[in-house]
């Protein structure tokens, strides 16, 4: 059976028609010349006659009509079922995160790998957290890639003035965006390790919030440099500040039941971190259901019978005899 999406439309047919013919006038050739003369001065030669002219543009007219009010044939009602897990992803936009140890900079390396993150991931629903001694959200859980691929993108060292890294206050930011009774989380950071000595405060939060700390090392052992306007950071002496990687938290990934990576220019690393958390989220994932109509459209056949009678109604038109 034939629905319309916009059945208010075909209400237009009968007044569009009447407004045809009242507007119609006569020509300028039939008001000067009798139709004898007209006759004369007209070729006829033409296929049609001026009342098939005017059935031919009341018909498109018509059609253009119900084209818009976009005409359907409703199909089954469908059920589609998909399953999807949390992953709360954290950068660390720490100053530290400038250093050049990483092309082009850590920060610039791990926004990188979180574009081939979004490539990669499957059945993940992600939200992003900034932090350094404090952590901010920047991206609410959410499937759309595009525009956490834009945020991202658009993440800069200088959106905070304050100093230090607190991996602590990122696992808090992460849990609060998960259901309290959710008991599978996924906490992914691309940091350089930040600066404390050990991580046994955030070991044993992990553990009592149920938090899989997955860290991806952002920095190297050899270290680097940060350049600023001023050129090279240098210490109160003088001296030339060199970051290094603090492999500490390692401890952290490995004593929360997540994982532990290291920074490589391959692209099999991240697919390789993501399916290891997808896999941790086994009989874990989140069902749900969405129902959908198969319709099939139907406004394109009376759009094409419109153009078409338009184009008739314009070829048929009577030419003038030289």
């Amino acid at each position: 059976m034939i629905s319309f999406t916009y059945p208010l439309v075909l209400i237009l047919i009968p007044f569009a028609s009447l407004l045809y013919f009242l507007i119609k006038t006569s020509t300028k050739n039939e008001a000067l010349f009798s139709d004898d003369i007209l006759e004369k001065i007209v070729d006829s030669s033409r296929f049609s006659t001026k009342k098939t002219k005017e059935i031919f543009i009341i018909s498109s007219l018509i059609f253009s009509l119900v084209a818009l009010s976009k005409p359907y044939i409703k199909g089954q009602e469908l059920e589609i079922k998909s399953s999807s897990y949390e992953l709360i992803v954290g950068f660390d936009i720490s100053q530290s995160m400038k250093c050049d140890d990483l092309y082009p900079t850590r920060l610039e390396f791990a926004k990188n790998k979180f574009a081939t993150l979004l490539r990669v991931i499957k059945e993940a629903k992600i939200a992003i957290v900034g932090f350094s001694s404090q952590a901010f959200l920047i991206a609410p859980t959410t499937s759309d890639y595009d525009s956490l691929r834009f945020l991202v993108k658009n993440l800069d060292t200088g959106f905070i003035s304050l100093k230090g890294t607190s991996i602590l206050s990122a696992m808090q930011a992460a849990n609060d965006l998960y259901d309290k009774a959710n008991k599978n989380k996924a906490l992914l950071l691309f940091t350089d390790g930040g600066d404390e000595d050990n991580y046994n405060k955030e070991i044993e939060y992990a553990k009592q919030n149920n938090i899989k700390v997955y860290i991806y090392a952002t920095a190297t052992k050899k270290g680097g440099v940060i350049k600023d306007e001023n050129g090279i950071l240098k210490d109160s002496d003088g001296n030339i500040v060199v970051l290094k990687l603090n492999e500490n938290i390692k401890k952290l990934a490995i004593k929360s039941g997540g994982a532990y990576l290291n920074n490589s220019y391959s692209k099999d690393d991240i697919k390789l971190l993501t399916d290891n958390i997808s896999n941790s989220f086994k009989g874990d994932l989140i069902r749900s259901k969405k129902k959908i109509i198969n319709s099939k459209e139907l406004f394109y056949y009376p759009l094409l019978l419109s153009i078409l009678l338009l184009f008739l109604a314009i070829f048929s038109l009577p030419r003038r005899q030289l």
